[in-house]
């Protein structure tokens, strides 16, 4: 989401998810009246350029500097006057006030996108990865200033990777100096080194090639000192590399969640955010989320929410507080800082990238208890609702989670309801995404457990029956899970479960029962345990071959699925040629140590079970015996 604001170090299409090259735009060739002034100056500095001796060319090279080389036409006069080429073979001089003066051009005319791309067509960036090798510091610098210009398209950064380019550049971060203390030479090649490591790690190979070449210990050094010049681009790199788990746990081990926290209060709203960013992508992890806690950096968080104006840091404040509250400790360090009062004021008039985030910690938050009730009290119910009709999939996946999560409040459900909640979250049901289908009947769940006349409800929505027992014929694994854990809870209202079973909903769940998925097994079991409570159903399941897959869910190592099964199997159980069934699977010694449970559902459903079983023996024995 985020590009390098006042670095001006971003492209289109910069992300190693996204497009392999920046945009071409479409030149616009003027006529010759059109051409400005400086264009005619670079045309006849171009002659000097090109045919002089060094001392006329780096004359010339001077002269062409003091032009102004961020307009289009005098970048466009560079490289339509054939001096780019000649700019590129003066890299390859031994000259070095002609190599220093060409790279000084290079670097300030390469902001252009033609210019880019021609600099890598002619080979010059072969040529600035040799230079990195120089004695000389300043040129390195200037090598690594231009590369990291250069390199914002992806063909340009596997040009670096391919010929050396990544060792080089990380070479830069290893400070010359003994001790502790930089030196400002020190510091200076390291940011040059880092602002080109920054343009190349957007490529998944090159954060590999930093890893292997031992840049990560340099970039945690660096990452201690105080100068924000370099801490910039070197937190610019890490929250690029944070992308992999490599990367993150480097982030942990090497102890850098204590600087990047530090960093959250610096000055410079930059370097916040790219803190807030490496945050963001690394608390997808446990420890890491515990580690922000530890090192205090909830609060600045929170307090960075203040700062609405600036959308950039927005996006990764808001994203660094949806992962850091994945853990309800932070949750609660959250209820403190008054955070979900704010992040409710969030919920109108921002990007999409910060309402993503935004509704993804919220919906977080609304796990706890008195955050449901402070989302209703802040007026933040109708806002989220509201968002249930966007178009965005990671928004919606996250507006499912938040309404689902409000709606475990009966008081909110009312509202919810009022609103026409459940009717968008079950048109969310045809959506064809399988991440948005799976949040949106998860969502379901809470509703329809705690709507007034929720049957009802349910049955005004015309086709959501047939609707959602259709999604039992699904690929995706999470989608029948929630499917499943929505008809259990649909399934508890007489009429609705008629409906269902005229739609086939019994050979639909039996079909699924030889999965090993224990989280989808739980669910099945529940849903058929609920499922039995209508007519022939539970025949209909021993008929579809049911049983005897769910006998074998006894054996898993999960307590929730041996609940859920027993469950299913007591009302199985009534049937007597499911009784028989069961027997033959062996469930009685399972079911046995199973009724000495402290969980009292479990104990008791697997006691009727038995003495189902038991009854149907003694009846056959009986009428075999008399």
């Amino acid at each position: 989401y985020f590009s390098k604001a006042s670095s001006g170090l971003e492209d289109v299409g910069e992300s190693s998810s996204e497009t392999d090259e920046d945009e071409q735009p479409v030149r616009h060739q003027e006529g010759n009246t059109d051409l400005s002034p400086e264009y005619w100056g670079i045309q006849k500095l171009a002659k000097y350029v090109k045919g002089g001796d060094p001392t006329a060319t780096v004359i010339a090279l001077c002269s062409m500097r003091d032009l102004n080389l961020s307009q289009e036409a005098c970048q466009l006069a560079i490289k339509d006057t054939g001096c780019l080429e000649v700019l590129i073979n003066l890299l390859d001089t031994d000259e070095i006030k002609c190599q220093t003066g060409s790279l000084k051009i290079l670097k300030e005319i390469s902001e252009n996108v033609l210019i880019r791309h021609a600099i890598a067509d002619l080979g010059g960036l072969e040529i600035m990865v040799k230079i990195l090798d120089s004695p000389d510091t300043d040129l390195k610098c200037l090598a690594a200033e231009t590369i990291a210009s250069v390199a914002r398209f992806k063909r340009a950064r596997k040009t670096v990777r391919q010929h050396g380019g990544i060792k080089r550049l990380v070479e830069l971060l290893d400070p010359i100096s003994v001790g502790l203390s930089y030196q400002a030479k020190d510091t200076e090649t390291a940011r040059c080194g880092a602002l080109a490591l920054w343009s190349c790690s957007k490529s998944t190979k090159n954060k590999k090639a930093i890893r292997k070449a031992g840049g990560i210990p340099l970039l945690a050094r660096w990452l201690k000192c105080s100068h924000t010049n370099i801490l910039i681009p070197i937190v610019g790199t890490l929250q690029e590399c944070a992308s992999e788990p490599s990367y993150r746990l480097a982030i942990r081990t090497e102890g850098m969640i204590e600087n990047l926290v530090k960093n959250l209060s610096s000055e410079h709203e930059e370097l916040q955010m790219h803190c807030a960013s490496a945050i963001f992508k690394c608390a997808e992890d446990e420890e890491i989320r515990d580690l922000v806690r530890k090192h205090e950096g909830l609060q600045p968080l929170s307090v960075l929410l203040g700062n609405s104006e600036n959308k950039q840091l927005l996006a990764a404040v808001t994203g660094a507080i949806w992962k850091c509250a994945i853990s309800r400790e932070n949750v609660l360090k959250f209820q403190e800082y008054k955070t979900v009062e704010t992040l409710v004021t969030l919920l109108t008039d921002q990007p999409e990238e910060v309402l993503i985030n935004v509704i993804g910690a919220l919906g977080e938050c609304c796990q706890e208890q008195e955050n449901r009730g402070t989302i209703r009290r802040c007026g933040g119910i109708a806002p989220i609702v509201k968002l249930l009709t966007a178009t965005n999939r990671a928004l919606l996946v996250n507006v499912n989670k938040a309404v689902g999560g409000c709606a475990m409040e009966p008081e909110n459900m009312s509202i919810i309801d009022s609103l026409d909640g459940v009717r968008l979250l079950w048109s969310l049901l045809k959506n064809p995404n399988p991440d948005v289908q799976a949040s949106a009947a998860w969502a379901l769940c809470p509703c329809v457990e705690n709507a007034k006349n929720s049957g009802e409800m349910v049955r005004s929505f015309v086709g959501g029956l047939e609707l959602i027992v259709n999604l039992l014929k699904s690929k995706d694994k999470e989608v029948l899970t929630s499917v499943c854990a929505a008809i259990a809870n649909i399934a508890k209202d007489q009429e609705n479960l008629a409906v269902m079973t005229d739609h086939g909903v019994v050979p639909l769940l039996s079909k699924l029962a030889n999965t090993n998925n224990n989280k989808l097994r739980r669910h099945l079991a529940e849903a058929i345990a609920h499922c039995c409570m209508w007519g022939s159903n539970r025949v209909a399941f021993g008929e579809t071959k049911a049983v005897a897959p769910l006998a074998r869910y006894l054996k898993a190592k999960d307590p929730l699925v041996h609940r859920a099964t027993a469950l299913a199997l007591y009302q199985l159980s009534e049937y007597p040629n499911n009784c028989v069934i069961l027997h033959e699977n062996g469930v009685v010694k399972l079911l046995l140590a199973m009724v000495g449970s402290t969980d009292d559902a479990l104990q008791e459903a697997a006691a009727g079970c038995i003495a189902n079983i038991r009854r149907l023996a003694l009846a056959t024995e009986k009428a075999k015996y008399g």
